[in-house]
């Protein structure tokens, strides 16, 4: 009987506190709402990374050969897609070391001279031609050396999708305002938005990240100019893009 009278107790006092708790006034409460969306569009244009690189005792012969397979390079990507945009980029020079030995106790160290040259430059291809994209690759494959890929959205794609992109947030930060009407007791209509934040965060401008440095090729001989290179497949894939949305609503 005392157990069945403290569990009929702690019950009550249960709903009494739940009963307090939603008899909580609200009138002119402040409630701050995230709100997420987005939008998924299949990709329209992609990066490819060429890249060449030498290496050589002489560093003109090595740098020459370079220059000389980039300029062929750049050649066979322009008949192959003229619509591509090119940017060569990361032109670098470093010197090949003999490795190291241990030396003889009381050895002294002699300075250590370079025994070779690597010399290498990259290209970067910007297109929307994803049709032709395998039949260019592979043409560039025969002198360069496909380095990286990354599919993505046009910006005048990203322009159109953002209309979709603020509705479908939008009407997420009022579906999750009515639900939160509702856990109140109260109604929709009694809330008010004051404040709609869509950058989310307060950050209102996007700072600028410094691009990262090339990365020297590890391959120290390229493919023969002659090499006849089958055409890769390539799926491009979607990119969503989504967007935060921070929403202060005041009740009535």
């Amino acid at each position: 009987m005392t157990v069945m009278k403290s569990v009929l107790v702690a019950a009550a006092a249960t709903v009494a506190l739940s009963a307090q708790a939603q008899s909580l006034p609200t009138n002119g409460t402040l409630v701050v709402v995230p709100a997420f969306g987005e939008v998924k569009h299949v990709n329209d244009q992609v990066v490819a990374t060429l890249a060449v690189e030498e290496q050589d005792k002489d560093k003109a012969a090595a740098a020459s050969r370079v220059n000389q397979k980039m300029n062929k390079g750049i050649a066979i990507v322009k008949q192959a897609d003229p619509s591509a945009a090119l940017k060569s980029y990361g032109y670098y020079t470093y010197p090949v070391y003999p490795e190291e030995r241990p030396l003889p106790a009381g050895a002294v160290a002699k300075p250590r001279l370079p025994t070779a040259w690597r010399v290498g430059q990259y290209l970067e291809v910007t297109t929307a031609n994803l049709a032709t994209l395998p039949k260019t690759v592979s043409a560039a494959q025969g002198v360069l050396t496909l380095n990286g890929l990354n599919f993505g959205l046009k910006p005048e794609t990203i322009r159109l999708l953002d209309d979709q992109r603020i509705a479908a947030t939008y009407k997420n930060l009022n579906e999750r305002v009515a639900a939160i009407a509702k856990a109140m007791g109260r109604n929709v209509s009694d809330a008010v938005l004051d404040t709609v934040d869509f950058e989310g965060s307060g950050n209102y401008a996007t700072e600028s990240r410094p691009a990262a440095a090339p990365m020297m090729m590890r391959s120290a001989k390229m493919v023969e100019d002659s090499s006849v290179v089958a055409e890769p497949s390539f799926e491009p894939g979607e990119t969503t893009l989504d967007m935060r949305v921070v929403g202060k609503v005041k009740f009535k």
